[in-house]
């Protein structure tokens, strides 16, 4: 359940979330405690980074058959590979969930997570890069809202995550889809933005042409728009207003106003300024942060258009 953006303290953030149907930040206190699941859309968002890091983030753990959820790392050690250190690392079971249907190891609880109706999509970005993937059927809407796509449509739903992985293969070997899209090329796709119809043709082709080819291999399809949220659409829009935030997030002190979150990047103002800065708060992901309503931002040197 969300709480509301803590006002101080200090605490290790695990990224951003929207599992709750909004954009937030999970937080854990540095002190001990619970995971925060602390909204941001619309708030003001002050906070020094430490400058150590990055920590480990701990795993996701399966809370039933059909859900999983974060499991902070109790001892909160330096992250080594990837956002885990190794100990969390060995105990994460869902980390085998990309390769469940190529042979490797499945643990019993991943297996029954697996065994779920899951979801075939192709997603269109900003730059108009077009990714497959698959959601299981509880996640169907939180999956594609916490990649921040201009475009998403839901192509088929297969009886489990292994059958629909193998699918998921075959769009990419055929028609050279890729699977993965990294957070700055979403960011820098966004900050270019200035005409949205690159995108809607290249997703209305990939669309048609995955259709294609699951007809092709006897898949029935079941085409189904996705909807962006109502948080993504002023990120979403096209605009020359809006700059490249010039600071790094995981160094000194911040202040920020979030207007817009479309996935993990976010269109804030800074306190005096009337500019719209683009961001990615997934750079938190593993950093400490202290939060406080008296932390600024440094002043930001902007090139104005010439034309």
């Amino acid at each position: 359940m969300d709480q509301d953006l803590p006002a101080g303290g200090r605490y290790l953030c695990h990224g951003i979330t929207w599992a709750s149907g909004a954009p937030g930040l999970l937080l854990v206190p540095l002190g001990g405690g619970r995971l925060v699941h602390a909204p941001v859309m619309g708030r003001r968002l002050g906070y020094r980074a430490e400058e150590s890091g990055p920590w480990c983030t701990g795993r996701y753990r399966f809370a039933d058959r059909f859900r999983v959820e974060p499991d902070p790392c109790p001892g909160m050690a330096a992250a080594g590979t990837g956002s885990q250190c190794a100990a969390c690392g060995g105990r994460d079971e869902f980390r085998f969930a990309h390769h469940v249907h190529t042979g490797g190891p499945v643990p019993q609880a991943l297996a029954l997570y697996m065994n779920q109706p899951h979801w075939l999509y192709v997603a269109t970005f900003a730059d108009t890069t077009t990714k497959v993937g698959t959601a299981a059927e509880p996640r169907w809407r939180s999956r594609l809202d916490e990649q921040g796509p201009l475009l998403a449509t839901y192509l088929a739903k297969g009886p489990d995550g292994r059958a629909v992985r193998f699918v998921e293969d075959a769009l990419t070997r055929r028609l050279d889809l890729t699977q993965t899209v990294r957070a700055t090329a979403k960011l820098q796709g966004l900050a270019r933005l200035s005409d949205t119809a690159p995108a809607h043709d290249a997703h209305a082709r990939h669309v048609r042409r995955a259709a294609e080819v699951l007809t092709e291999l006897g898949i029935p399809v079941d085409l189904q728009p996705w909807t962006p949220p109502e948080q993504s659409r002023l990120a979403s829009t096209p605009g020359a207003d809006r700059l490249l935030y010039p600071h790094d997030l995981r160094e000194g002190e911040h202040g920020l106003r979030v207007h817009s979150v479309a996935g993990s990047q976010a269109l804030v103002t800074l306190s005096g300024d009337s500019l719209h800065y683009l961001l990615d708060l997934s750079a938190l992901k593993g950093r400490r942060i202290t939060l406080g309503a008296h932390f600024r931002s440094p002043p930001a040197t902007v090139q104005p258009a010439l034309f």
